[in-house]
């Protein structure tokens, strides 16, 4: 007992000193811990209006419980197989193509030697992440205008027909995920680049000492090095499945387009903002966030077994 007690008290005294000497940093600390505490922690107690007919009017605590009856509703609606298709579709695709197209870039411009030239084109590829998404999706629209957008342009050159692109659902998933493999692939390639300058030099001194060529270089020191920072960024993006960014769907699509175009979240907005039903908006969005949870703890759980890398 006399051991545990001086154990205990010693375990005390450094804290007290760590605190001492580094109490600025965890003064720093407080605004961020508020911060998640009232804007990420606090509203996760309106989840509850999932379960209520909730009212403007009656208030949180006036409105009566419903139980599943909103998950029931939703899962019920005609749009809900509809949007869950779509929304998996444009994830899908999206991490098909959009997820190694950053690794590429990282690996292209680590093999330049020339430093501003490196600079300028990656400066050039992520400035695009820091404009807005009304500004990108407006340039969009401009590009694909049926009578005077760039594209229509070079196609009614080339002796065919113009073709309005916004309207025809075939097209949607392919301009959405080409506007955003734009706009992010500079930025996300960042993560890329400083994991590929972690990389020990000498390794690569070895390899060519043993006459390595810059293939094999690449398949044996460079994909490995970053491995682990793909299989991370993996895990997350999987968890990013159903969550499509509904800001830029919703200023590209119309009704015409919703057989391709409409998602959970796109769902969520006319069911909760326009159409004022909290409950049924409420239990779509937690169940959205249900099935992300899991799907990272698959791939977490995935890629713990197969690779040894994982998040936790």
């Amino acid at each position: 007992m006399s051991l545990d007690k001086s154990y205990n008290v010693s375990s005390l005294v450094r804290i007290r000193k760590n605190f001492t000497v580094n109490k600025i940093l965890y003064l720093m600390l407080i605004p961020f811990i508020a911060w998640y505490l009232v804007f990420l922690y606090k509203p996760m107690y309106g989840l509850l209006i999932a379960f209520k007919d909730y009212s403007l009017w009656k208030g949180f605590s006036g409105s009566p419980w419903v139980g599943f009856e909103n998950f029931i509703t939703f899962m019920k609606s005609p749009y809900f197989l509809r949007s869950l298709k779509n929304t998996f579709l444009l994830s899908f695709y999206s991490l098909l193509i959009g997820f190694p197209i950053p690794i590429i870039l990282a690996l292209l411009l680590n093999e330049v030697n020339t430093k501003w030239y490196k600079s300028t084109i990656q400066t050039m590829t992520y400035l695009p992440h820091f404009i807005s998404a009304v500004v990108i999706a407006g340039i969009v629209v401009n590009f694909l205008a049926p009578s005077n957008g760039l594209i229509n342009i070079l196609i009614a050159k080339f002796g065919a027909e113009k073709i309005y692109f916004l309207i025809k659902p075939e097209y949607f998933r392919t301009i959405y995920i080409t506007m955003n493999v734009w706009k992010e692939a500079g930025f996300a390639a960042i993560i890329y680049i400083a994991a590929l300058g972690s990389i020990d030099p000498q390794l690569y001194e070895a390899a060519v000492i043993d006459g390595a060529g810059k293939l094999r270089k690449l398949i044996s020191i460079t994909l490995p090095g970053i491995a682990p920072t793909i299989i991370i960024m993996l895990i997350m993006r999987i968890g990013k499945l159903l969550d499509v960014g509904y800001e830029t769907v919703i200023l590209l699509y119309n009704p015409a387009t919703y057989e391709t175009a409409d998602i959970l979240n796109t769902y969520i907005y006319r069911a909760g903002i326009q159409g004022g039903e909290y409950g049924l908006a409420t239990a779509a969005g937690l169940f959205n966030a249900v099935v992300a949870f899991t799907l990272v703890f698959s791939a977490n759980k995935i890629s713990r077994k197969v690779s040894e890398t994982s998040l936790w």
